[in-house]
């Protein structure tokens, strides 16, 4: 029998979290079907189509509720995005969901054509995202999604950083007339500070503060936030986090607001440090003419350690504990 895997937090991260009055709540891919299910019960326009993910995807209820409004389509993740692309053109509400790292590699010239292209709204789901598999190792990690698609014209990208952005990207996605695509995780998250209306290309300010600023996506928003508030605690530093769900169209605003307003900045992602959020952040910044310190946290461009999620995350940096030491050394504490 194997052993359990490694929490996400830490004893000290647990403990800061309970401190600051933070729940733990259910992974985002939990929250995303119960979600799909209330909507599509509702709307009988709304189908899915998977690529064998009924189980991995949490969608075993939905097929049982709404039998006529899900297709298998078996481990065909190229058929998985053509069929999608086809239902949404004679009028269906699409969710094609599949592991992330194979919808956006596998199949990503039919994304690009069938889906982008063709402007067919589709809502492209990829589930187990990043290093959501971890110790299957790089094959299945997806590592690789944010920087393919943010170079297609035509695609909202979205990575919820808890089950509040969740919920609301999902109902946002159902009622959007351009294609989406949706990145969830398996690990339980906490959930966050309510900091008003979740809005497709809008960031949420989730901690105040004008010393520095993480600005982060995904899972790795509660660690920024916990490393936050540990900077804080431990040295009076007040640190800005901004939960930016949406990678494209980005809040260009809020990253040139936390440029001006801040003297360093540690943009955070469960991707590699190539073309992902960090750098989209960058170019905003090194555009707007802005000087301010900033470092890109994430994966290196180096061949992944294998291990759990929990494991890679201490192992990068990506954990509360590595990232208050990173903004730490970027300020020069």
């Amino acid at each position: 029998m194997s052993a359990p895997a490694p929490s996400m937090y830490s004893k000290e991260a647990k403990a800061l979290a309970d401190k600051n009055g933070l729940t733990l709540g259910r992974a985002n891919q939990e929250v995303f079907s119960e979600t799909l299910q209330e909507l599509a019960a509702k709307d009988k326009q709304i189908t899915v189509v998977t690529s064998d993910s009924r189980g991995s995807g949490k969608l075993v209820p939905y097929g049982q509720a709404l039998p006529k409004q899900i297709v298998e389509v078996g481990i065909a993740e190229q058929n998985l995005v053509g069929v999608a692309a086809g239902l949404a053109s004679v009028g269906k509400n699409v969710f094609a969901i599949s592991p992330a790292c194979f919808l956006t590699a596998r199949s990503f010239e039919q994304v690009k054509n069938d889906i982008a292209y063709s402007d067919n709204p589709v809502t492209l789901v990829g589930i187990s995202a990043g290093v959501s598999y971890g110790a299957l190792g790089t094959t299945h990690h997806s590592l690789h999604d944010l920087a393919v698609l943010r170079a297609v014209n035509n695609l909202t990208i979205i990575s919820p950083a808890d089950n509040v952005e969740t919920k609301e990207a999902v109902k946002a996605a159902a009622t959007m007339s351009s294609p989406v695509y949706l990145r969830f995780g398996k690990a339980p998250l906490y959930n966050l500070p309510e900091t008003g209306d979740f809005i497709v290309g809008k960031a949420r300010e989730i901690r105040s503060g004008d010393s520095a600023a993480f600005i982060a996506n995904g899972e790795t928003v509660i660690h920024a936030l916990l490393a936050s508030a540990y900077l804080h605690e431990t040295l009076g530093i007040n640190c800005r986090v901004i939960s930016m769900p949406t990678i494209k169209p980005l809040d260009n605003d809020a990253v040139l607001a936390a440029a001006l307003d801040c003297s360093a900045i540690v943009t955070v992602e469960e991707h590699m440090v190539n073309g992902g959020l960090g750098e989209a952040c960058a170019a905003v910044i090194a555009q707007a003419n802005v000087t301010t310190k900033l470092k890109i946290c994430g994966i290196p461009d180096e061949y992944t350690v294998t291990g759990s999620q929990a494991d890679i995350f201490r192992h990068y940096g990506i954990s509360m504990e590595g990232l208050a030491q990173t903004m730490r050394q970027l300020l020069g504490l």
